[in-house]
């Protein structure tokens, strides 16, 4: 019997309870078909609660609190408590039920954590889904900053939380290789090899000078051409290192793509035609003054959206449409693009969009910006970076605090507030630090079983008696472990993987209080009991959660620190 089977059961022998007394007379409304039971955060109030006598209150033209009284009275009469390892039910406030389960049914969730492993949490709630989760675009003319470094962090682990809720999920790298910002690029790299004062409004920082040089030492006659010939080479040479040096810094960092895609190759074998045509036949294009337009208006864009201008060159929307349209003919039926703070007039425009394409801009469109990310060192704010000339890049971030409290940091904010990185705050090795405060709760239950393993102390599924476990510490840690699937889920259908590390936080901070107030471990000459066996096995599936919850977010979980 799972932890979900139990909540089933309680929810299901409380509608009983409705039915009998409706058919005797005492509730005269409807039944719902379903109940929703919640996890009290004051465990005080039982494992689980119902406000179903409240809802019925109106309808039944009865005080919540009688129609409370008539479902215990209805379930205590029938001996219903007992077939749902109910111990009490209590009434609070204006009508709650609340629910205390037997020690062995709360338990249960243990023996479903450790028969699950790495995949207890996971559902098949959005299996179905074949999503496009678009993150990091970026342009290949200098190293990834900041900016980037959150989606960085949050998109990959939003793609294994969505994936986790059953979603088949493409992450892609979105290329910005086209337009002027490539011929600069070419012009600095150039001018920079040649010792030359690069373009006013070309890239200038120390990596353009380290560029320069690897592409002139293994191209030494590419300083030989002519201008426009060289500017071009130095461009294409230098987009291929750069784009290397993006791939691996992300690599480095936990970060995988499964597409890099290319934004010229939406102008290559006629992809942007045939996108336009798609869109022609939708009767959203037009022509004024010799360009052509989308008609975004149609849809509550704030102006109708240029593609095509009057001279034949392509206007930054060209590509924006066309790349919708590949995303939806490559079978994506959810397409999601994360966007930094600088870019939140994209929101309508690209609801506008799909909607010109004959989608749903409410289902299969999703549009999620983050906000800025500032960092703090010896109390200042840290704004500019050696190499790139300008903020500080992500491999200067992963090089002052390291991958793990980079990632764990940039995640556990909501994307949608700004949010400050105190860099001195996460080279601590305490509990302020909150990365390793989760990693050392982990670390210290493989300590703690390690030792349980040297004392003789068998623990696991066949040595798990959930009875034994009553105490006040224990019952609070197995209702607090009981929520990891609800917790998971509202991450993916919400888009907020901060909630699993937030939840990990609090899961450690109570493992931390049943370790303190109950003894794992016998002391001297003590015993061996079953009671070790089984608070040893409850410490193991703590550390089972807290492990995939911080694989979600792309953390290692030590087992020694």
């Amino acid at each position: 019997m799972s932890a979900e089977s139990v909540q089933s059961k309680v929810a299901a022998v409380i509608l009983k309870a409705l039915d009998i007394a409706k058919s005797e007379g005492q509730l005269p409304c409807d039944v719902p078909s379903q109940l929703i039971l919640d996890r009290p955060k004051n465990r005080d109030h039982g494992d689980y609660a119902t406000s179903i006598a409240l809802a019925l209150a109106k309808e039944a033209n009865m005080q919540p609190g009688v129609i409370a009284k008539v479902i215990v009275k209805t379930l205590t009469d029938n001996k219903l408590l007992t077939t749902a390892g109910i111990s009490k039910v209590d009434i609070a406030g204006p009508g709650f039920i609340n629910i205390t389960l037997e020690s062995a049914s709360q338990g249960v969730v243990v023996t479903e954590i450790l028969a699950g492993g790495k995949k207890f949490g996971t559902s098949n709630t959005l299996v179905g889904k074949k999503i496009n989760l678009e993150f990091v675009s970026a342009n290949p003319t200098g190293p990834l900053h900041l900016g980037h470094t959150r989606w960085a962090a949050v998109g990959d682990s939003l793609g294994r939380v969505l994936a986790a809720a059953g979603a088949q999920v493409s992450r892609e790298f979105y290329v910005n290789d086209r337009g002027n910002q490539m011929d600069l690029f070419g012009a600095s790299l150039r001018a920079a090899a040649l010792g030359k004062a690069r373009p006013e409004d070309g890239y200038h920082g120390e990596y353009i000078e380290d560029l320069a040089k690897e592409i002139v030492k293994s191209n030494p006659q590419i300083t030989q051409l002519a201008e426009s010939e060289s500017i071009s080479a130095f461009t294409q040479a230098g987009y291929k290192l750069q784009l290397e040096q993006q791939r691996k810094v992300l690599d480095n960092f936990g970060t995988h793509f499964d597409t890099w895609f290319s934004e010229r190759s939406l102008y290559e074998d006629n992809f942007f035609n045939h996108s336009l045509d798609k869109l022609k036949k939708e009767g959203h294009v037009f022509e004024q003054e010799g360009a052509i337009w989308l008609r975004t208006t149609d849809f509550g864009d704030d102006k109708d959206r240029v593609m095509i201008k009057s001279d034949g060159t392509f206007a930054y929307f060209a590509s924006d449409s066309a790349y919708y349209v590949s995303k939806r003919e490559r079978g994506f039926n959810l397409c999601i693009y994360m966007l930094g703070a600088d870019h939140h007039g994209y929101l309508g425009r690209i609801k506008a969009l799909a909607a010109c394409a004959g989608d749903d801009p409410e289902k299969d469109v999703e549009v999620l910006i983050g906000q800025m990310v500032k960092i703090i060192e010896d109390g200042a704010e840290l704004k500019l970076s050696k190499r790139a000339g300008t903020i500080i890049t992500l491999e200067e971030l992963v090089e002052k605090v390291g991958t793990d409290a980079a990632r764990y940091t940039l995640i556990r904010f909501p994307t949608d507030t700004p949010m400050v990185m105190d860099v001195d705050l996460l080279r601590k090795n305490t509990n302020e630090n909150p990365v390793y405060y989760v990693q050392y709760a982990h670390a210290r239950i493989c300590a703690v079983l390690r030792n349980a393993k040297e004392l003789g102390i068998n623990y696991g599924l066949k040595f798990y008696a959930p009875e034994l476990l009553n105490h006040e510490r224990e019952r609070e840690l197995v209702g607090l472990l009981a929520q990891y699937p609800k917790v998971l889920l509202s991450a993916a259908q919400l888009r907020q993987p901060h909630r699993v590390a937030r939840y990990i936080e609090e899961l450690a901070a109570q493992y931390h209080r049943f370790y303190n107030d109950c003894r794992v471990l016998p002391l001297g000459d003590e015993k061996v009991s079953d009671l070790n066996s089984a608070r040893a096995t409850l410490s193991q599936a703590t550390a089972q959660v807290i492990s995939n919850g911080l694989d979600l977010l792309g953390v290692n979980a030590p087992e020694k620190m």
